[in-house]
């Protein structure tokens, strides 16, 4: 008998069903995964936020399965064909896969051939003939010729007798998993180039003459392949490894079809009925269960690239909203563009908007010196200390302008970086964008969200929908429902990892805090536009529709920076309170004393403030919290300084050692932008020195890496880069050792 739920899963996840059963009484109750991972870790044993959103994944799977296995039995019931060794069999299926396979002889069907043989009365002679071998078909047959049952003659007899035993083959379970076994240790897929169409599909010229074991292809190129058939590039086929590919599938015996005739009984022995029965199964091997299995298990592998692509988009998409934020700083936005201008935004430290322009610096109308002008006015009426500048075309052109600008006006003291501007223009002509801007243009939003995703990341991207944020791999081949899902749990981990102002978060990122929806964080906005900051995390409750339950959720990530109660800027839970009171009692200062006075925190005894509901895991994370309250845990701001001179695809040449951003992490590689409006691909293999199993090992969206040229292909637009730097980091540290011979432990430093 299969184990219940919670004990499956705790073997998956290797931990103790005790602490699943009790993760899965939270989430049912409507806790959510960030509250449950931060705030009970007690009742789950500590599990983390990456368990309970796996647990979560196969809870929903299992708890289907459950459902579909009910459906089944259910059905089998009512045809009166649910014998106690089927139920059981039914009762041990433990993936829907194996639940199928039994269904699939009592799944209500169309009126197939099979069935009208049996109404024809054939089924006594197939049974016959598979029983005794011995038997002539053709005379046996005869036997059956019923013209009003429509079995006109011999031929009509055998064929129907075929028929009835080529389904029985096909909806045997037990064959059935054998042969899909067989078939995907020892399946082969193939591709070609349709015919006429070498020129349209050459994007997929690496798969015109493809081979590559079916259990082996990574997802990657499974995507690709089904990429190009479904574009009419491509002919896929899939074969077992002992046949030749280019042969008529019926000229070829192979493994599958005498897997099949083992399991079935039959025998070549030159019996009078061996040579019909084995036509019989290699007939229904290559006629029903090769297609059916065909089908199957590239489903299943489109299946499993598809989870591997949309964990890609979740990776590097938690990698770019968990990016350094630049702070609140006065930030000026530039979206560039050539015949349309560069448009201009200016917002404040915290994010308003304060100022708009459109200059034209190139071409058509070059009027350059004229937009250093406006760019440097705007900068010193607003005190601007950033300049944020989208990747898109005309960068690296309006870079250059922003050079001269500090080359004219270093009083200014600005900064400039180069963020990447995808999304920025789905949020544009979003109704968000439209209702906080109503009157600005859209290219001008453009230039606003281009300026605050450098102030904070996290905050802006929050009002784009994920899957526009272009950072994943095939990401629109993908399984749209689960890409969705799966992306919106990355959104959802790191907003509440990183905790929410709520006297200035925006409605969109409010969304995201555990336990709110749209309506709650409108209401939320509404009611502080109405009566003012919130002095403290009680007033919360002020709110309409926002009860006890939601509070218990929320509280916890929303954050009062300058409020009645010191407690209310961190991370500690409003619940847990009475915990700091006491420890503020045992120390006899007040809070604002104790926090941040990490001496002090580091030498408290933990266990001494423990009580039957807050365990040692909750009281540690509550003396980090007053140690660093509300601490970020993003990383530090820095950016790659792309090279002068360096712009386009000609510009580049073998060997060139540059510094880019990754952009895109896949299962193949890493994608760096270098400053020539086309990302280069750092191979697997070029990632480091040492074997990469899983790039996201190496690098992750965002990080500043420098990259070494190693091909450039102008006509396909494609960039090889490596990081396998070893022969300049000797020159390096040669030129080190040159100008410092005294000390050679500084020189290794340095290298």
């Amino acid at each position: 008998m299969l184990k219940s739920i919670p004990a499956r899963i705790a073997d998956e996840l290797s931990v103790r069903e005790a602490q699943v059963a009790a993760a899965i009484q939270l989430l049912d109750e409507g806790a959510t995964v960030p509250f449950i991972a931060r705030y009970r870790k007690e009742v789950t044993g500590g599990l983390d936020d990456t368990q309970l959103r796996n647990l979560e994944e196969r809870l929903r799977y299992l708890r289907e399965l459950e459902d579909r296995r009910e459906v089944i039995l259910k059905s089998i019931e009512e045809q009166g064909k649910l014998t106690p060794e089927l139920r059981n069999d039914i009762l041990n299926a433990d993936n829907k896969t194996r639940l199928e396979d039994l269904y699939l002889p009592y799944k209500p069907k169309r009126r197939t051939k099979a069935q009208i043989a049996r109404e024809a009365g054939l089924a006594p002679l197939a049974e016959a003939l598979l029983a005794d071998p011995t038997l002539n078909p053709e005379s046996e047959a005869a036997k059956y010729i019923d013209a009003e049952k429509g079995v006109a003659d011999v031929k009509a007899a055998l064929d129907g007798t075929r028929q009835i035993l080529m389904e029985q083959f096909a909806e045997n379970a037990a064959v059935l998993g054998r042969l899909r076994d067989h078939l995907w240790a020892h399946g082969v897929v193939y591709s070609s180039v349709v015919e006429g169409k070498s020129e349209e599909g050459a994007k997929f010229a690496d798969y015109f003459d493809y081979s590559e074991p079916l259990k082996a292809i990574p997802s990657h190129r499974v995507l690709a392949l089904l990429r190009g058939r479904n574009e009419g590039a491509l002919n896929i086929v899939l074969r077992l490894d002992d046949e030749d590919p280019n042969a008529p599938r019926s000229s070829t015996p192979n493994a599958c079809e005498a897997m099949l005739a083992h399991h079935v009984g039959v025998r070549d022995q030159g019996r009078a009925a061996d040579r019909w029965l084995s036509d019989t199964v290699r007939m229904a091997w290559r006629v029903k269960i090769f297609l059916h299995l065909e089908l199957e298990l590239m489903n299943q592998l489109r299946e499993a690239a598809e989870a591997a692509a949309i964990k890609v988009f979740a990776d590097n998409l938690k990698d770019l909203l968990l990016a350094a934020p630049a702070g609140p700083k006065a930030t000026m936005g530039l979206d560039p563009g050539l015949r349309t201008g560069v448009k201009v935004a200016v917002v404040d430290s915290t994010g308003k908007l304060v100022d708009t322009a459109t200059i034209y610096p190139h071409a058509p109308r070059n009027h350059w010196n004229e937009s250093i002008a406006v760019l440097a006015a705007m900068a010193k009426q607003h005190n601007v200390e950033l300049i944020s500048i989208g990747n898109g075309t005309a960068s690296r052109e309006t870079d250059k302008l922003v050079l001269d600008l500090f080359k004219f006006h270093p009083e200014l003291a600005l900064k400039k970086l180069v963020v990447s501007e995808a999304g920025a223009s789905v949020y544009s002509a979003s109704e968000l964008a439209a209702k906080e801007f109503p009157e600005l243009d859209v290219s001008l939003r453009g230039a606003v969200s281009i300026a605050r995703r450098l102030q904070d990341p996290l905050a802006e991207l929050v009002k784009i929908d994920p899957k526009s944020i272009g950072v994943g791999q095939y990401q629109h081949d993908a399984n749209q429902t689960g890409l969705a899902r799966s992306l919106d749990a990355v959104v959802e981990d790191c907003v509440n990892a990183v905790g929410v102002d709520v006297n200035t978060a925006s409605v969109p990122l409010l969304t995201r805090v555990s336990g709110l929806t749209p309506s709650l964080a409108s209401s939320i906005v509404a009611w502080r536009d109405a009566n003012g900051a919130f002095r403290n995390r009680r007033e919360l409750k002020k709110v309409p529709r926002l009860g006890d339950k939601t509070f218990e959720q929320a509280a916890g990530f929303l954050r009062i920076m300058a409020g009645d109660n010191p407690l209310d800027r961190s991370a500690v839970h409003p619940e847990a309170y009475p915990v700091v009171e006491r420890i503020v009692a045992q120390c006899g200062r007040p809070v604002q004393q104790v926090i941040g006075d990490s001496s002090f925190l580091r030498n408290l005894n933990a266990a001494q403030f423990t009580d039957e509901r807050f365990g040692l895991p909750t009281v540690k994370d509550i003396l980090l919290e007053l140690d660093k309250p509300g601490r970020d845990p993003r990383p530090e701001f820095k950016t790659a300084e792309f090279k002068e001179g360096v712009e386009g695809l000609s510009d580049l040449q073998v060997d060139m050692v540059l510094e880019g951003v990754v952009t895109n992490v896949t299962n193949f590689g890493a994608f760096v932008d270098i400053g020539v409006h086309q990302d280069g691909l750092v191979h697997i293999s070029a990632l480091s020195e040492r074997f990469v199993r899983d790039p996201h090992q190496v690098v992750k969206a965002g990080d500043v890496v420098r990259v070494k040229v190693l091909e450039v292909d102008v006509p396909r637009k494609r960039i090889a880069l490596t990081m396998r730097l070893t022969d300049e980091v000797k020159k390096a540290a040669a030129r080190v050792g040159a100008g410092n011979t005294a000390n050679p432990a500084r020189r290794g430093r340095a290298a």
